[in-house]
């Protein structure tokens, strides 16, 4: 197998857009977590601080999709970095692992989009209740 170097920087553009969209996802949880906590600090509600929990198991996980998205861009990188040097089965290993962390990040961001999705039909279920009553 050959690798060129242009082929770990084709990951700089699509890795940058995901790791924006991870960064835009924390900071508004980050703003509804506040929100929720000013309203728990006022009136202690089970169901706000189910909220925060979850929110803050959410925080968590967008953590970890920034890392391995992070180590991603890292390891491509070293990738190029291997290829400019000549050291290309060096190169291979470093972008297979450069993949590796991209798949581990996106997956981690399907487990995190479906966390959302549940908490976001339980809240509607109040309403759907509502209405059939």
């Amino acid at each position: 197998m050959t690798l060129h170097i242009e082929t770990p920087a084709l990951l700089f553009s699509a890795t940058s857009l995901i790791l924006l969209a991870y960064t835009n996802r924390f900071l508004t949880i980050a703003q509804i977590i506040r929100s929720l906590k000013k309203h728990y600090d006022e009136m202690h509600t089970k169901s706000t601080l189910l909220q925060i929990k979850n929110l803050n198991l959410r925080l968590s996980l967008i953590r970890y999709m920034q890392l391995f998205g992070v180590l991603c861009l890292f390891l491509s990188v070293f990738a190029m970095l291997c290829l400019f040097l000549e050291q290309e089965l060096i190169a291979i290993y470093l972008f297979a692992a450069s993949l590796l962390c991209l798949l581990t990040s996106l997956g981690i961001s399907f487990w995190e989009i479906s966390i959302s999705v549940t908490a976001l039909r339980l809240h509607l279920s109040d309403l759907l209740e509502e209405e059939k009553a």
